[in-house]
C-alpha cells in the first residue's frame, strides 16, 4: 500500500478528538473492571499504539480485524488506526465460523484479539485486498469502517464506510450524560455512544456483560444517567425481575431503538421508571445514527433527522439521504437511487412532521392480501401472563398466502393447548380475525440476538400446534 502515501494529506484524522483528550487530561475517560483511565492515559496510549502499528506494518490502506468490547486499550487501537488510515472491522458479538466468513467478505489483512486485561492477541493474514469497492476507497487514503448487517434475512452485508464522515458530527461540542456502553463495538450505534462520550470529555461505562443484573449493578454503582439499550432487553429487564433490587434512580434518560418498541413494553417500563424519561432513536448500518425528537415522553411518534439528513415519505416507506451514508455494501449490489436516497424499508405513519415505525416492509405479513404488522400483535399478546417474550412471523400458506405464527418464550411451563386456548380468547375483542396467531409455538431458547434484537428467523424447534 506504499502508492497511499503521496495521496494523504498532512492533517492527520481525528486530530479534534485529540485535542479534546489534551484539554480534559486529568478527567476519568473509562471506568473499566473497577479501574479509572484518564484522558491523559488515553492521549499515551494512542501514541503508543501508533508505534506499535508501525512495527506491525500496519499503515494506510491496511484492513484491521479487532476483536473485543469496549476494553480501554481497544478504543485506543482504534483512535490509533483511525489516525494511519487503516480500515477498522469491529468483532463484538460474532463466534466461530461466522467471524471467519466476514473476515474474508471485508479481506482482512491483520487482526487485534481482545480478552479481558490480556495483552492483545496480533496476527497476520496473507490475503491481497481484492475487493473493487474496497480498492477504489483505498486510493482516496481515508480511513474506513466495516460493519455488518445482521444477516437476519440471508447472508450478512459488508457496509464500508468512510471514517472522517461518521467523525464529522463530533466536531460540534455537547454535553455528556454518565453513559453506559450497551450496544456493542460492531452496532453502528455503539460506536456512536463511544464517539459522543469521547468527544466531549465524559467518561465510558463498560460492562463484563450484558446481563439485567450486571446491568442493573453497574447503573447504580456509577450512577448512570443515560442508559441506551433495545426493547428487547428492556422487556428481559422486567421479567428479570432485577430492576426493583438494585437503585436507579440516577437514571434520566432511556433511550431505545434497533427495533420496533411493542406499546405495550413502553407502557410497562414508563410505569416502573417514572423519573426516566424515554427517547427513541433511530439509525441504519448504511446511513449513520439520526437526531431524534419524540413528540412527547413515552410517545411512539418522533421526529427524525438532522443536520446531514434528508428524509421522506413515499408509498408509506421511509426514504433518507444522508451527508454520512456508507461508500457501499461490499458483497452486495449498490442500494441507493440516482439523487443518493436510500430506502430504508421501514413502514412508517406520518403525523405532521412525526413518524411512527411500524416495522420493516420485508417482515409484514401479508394475510390473504391483508397487511400485518408484527409488533402490533406482539404487544397484544405481551399483555398475557406467563408469557417472557414473544415474537410474530408469518409462515407460507397454500391458500392464505401468509398465516400468522406466534412463537412463546414462557415464563413457566404450560400445555400448547392451553396456551392456544388462551390467545384466542386473548385476542378475541382485540384483533380481526386475519391478525389472530394461527400457529402458536413454544420454545425455551431466548428469542433476540446477542446485539438484543428480535430475531424472526423460526428455528423450527420446540412445540407447535395450529391454533385452528
Amino acid at each position: 500500500m506504499r502508492s497511499l502515501a503521496s495521496q494523504i494529506p498532512p492533517v492527520l484524522p481525528a486530530d479534534f478528538l485529540l485535542s479534546v483528550f489534551e484539554e480534559s487530561s486529568e478527567l476519568v475517560a473509562f471506568h473499566y473492571d473497577g479501574e479509572n483511565f484518564s484522558y491523559r492515559w488515553l492521549r499515551e496510549k494512542i501514541e503508543t499504539w501508533e508505534s506499535r502499528l508501525a512495527r506491525d506494518g500496519v499503515g494506510p490502506g491496511s484492513i484491521v480485524a479487532v476483536d473485543g468490547d469496549y476494553n480501554p486499550e481497544l478504543c485506543a487501537l482504534l483512535v490509533a488506526l483511525i489516525r494511519v488510515r487503516a480500515v477498522f472491522v469491529p468483532f463484538a458479538s460474532v463466534t466461530g465460523q461466522e467471524r471467519r466468513e466476514l473476515a474474508v467478505i471485508a479481506n482482512v489483512g491483520f487482526t487485534y484479539t481482545f480478552s479481558g486485561r490480556e495483552p492483545a492477541n496480533f496476527t497476520r493474514g496473507a490475503s491481497p485486498v481484492q475487493n473493487g469497492l474496497l480498492l477504489k476507497f483505498l486510493t482516496a487514503g481515508n480511513p474506513g469502517l466495516v460493519v455488518f448487517s445482521s444477516g437476519s434475512t440471508g447472508k450478512p452485508k459488508g457496509i464500508l464506510h468512510d471514517f472522517t464522515k461518521i467523525l464529522e458530527k463530533f466536531r460540534i461540542r455537547r454535553k455528556t450524560l454518565r453513559t453506559l456502553t450497551f450496544l456493542q463495538l460492531d452496532h453502528l450505534g455503539g460506536l456512536n455512544t463511544l464517539f459522543y462520550i469521547l468527544s466531549n470529555g465524559g467518561t465510558v461505562f463498560s460492562v463484563p456483560t450484558r446481563d439485567p443484573q450486571t446491568i442493573c449493578r453497574a447503573v447504580q454503582e456509577n450512577a448512570i444517567e443515560l442508559l441506551p439499550v433495545t426493547p428487547s432487553f428492556l422487556n428481559l429487564l422486567i421479567m428479570s425481575g432485577e430492576h426493583a433490587k438494585w437503585d436507579l434512580s440516577s437514571l434520566k434518560i432511556i433511550s431505545y431503538g434497533t427495533e420496533v418498541m411493542p406499546e405495550f413494553t413502553l407502557k410497562r417500563v414508563r410505569t416502573l421508571f417514572p423519573r426516566a424519561q424515554f427517547q427513541q432513536t433511530y439509525g441504519l448500518s448504511e446511513l449513520g445514527v439520526l437526531r431524534t425528537k419524540s413528540r412527547e415522553d413515552g410517545s411512539l411518534w418522533v421526529k427524525v433527522g438532522g443536520e446531514g439528513f434528508q428524509t421522506r415519505v413515499a408509498d408509506g416507506i421511509l426514504w433518507i439521504k444522508a451527508e454520512s451514508a456508507m461508500i457501499g455494501y461490499l458483497n452486495a449490489p449498490n442500494p441507493f437511487d440516482a439523487e443518493g436516497w436510500f430506502n430504508t424499508q421501514d413502514q412508517v405513519e406520518v403525523d405532521g412532521d412525526y413518524l411512527r415505525i411500524l416495522g420493516r416492509q420485508t417482515e409484514i405479513i401479508n394475510v390473504g392480501g391483508q397487511k400485518v404488522f408484527p409488533s402490533e400483535i406482539e404487544s397484544i399478546l405481551s399483555e398475557m401472563e406467563n408469557i417472557r417474550d414473544v415474537v410474530v412471523t408469518g409462515e407460507n400458506h397454500f391458500l392464505m398466502g401468509k398465516i400468522v405464527v406466534a412463537t412463546f418464550n414462557l415464563i413457566q411451563e404450560e400445555p400448547l393447548d392451553e396456551l392456544k386456548a388462551r390467545v384466542r380468547k386473548h385476542c378475541k375483542n382485540r384483533l380481526s380475525p386475519y391478525k389472530i396467531p394461527a400457529k402458536i409455538e413454544i420454545v425455551s431458547e431466548a428469542l433476540f440476538s446477542a446485539r438484543f434484537k428480535r430475531l424472526r428467523q423460526r428455528s423450527g424447534t420446540g412445540e407447535t400446534g395450529s391454533q385452528g
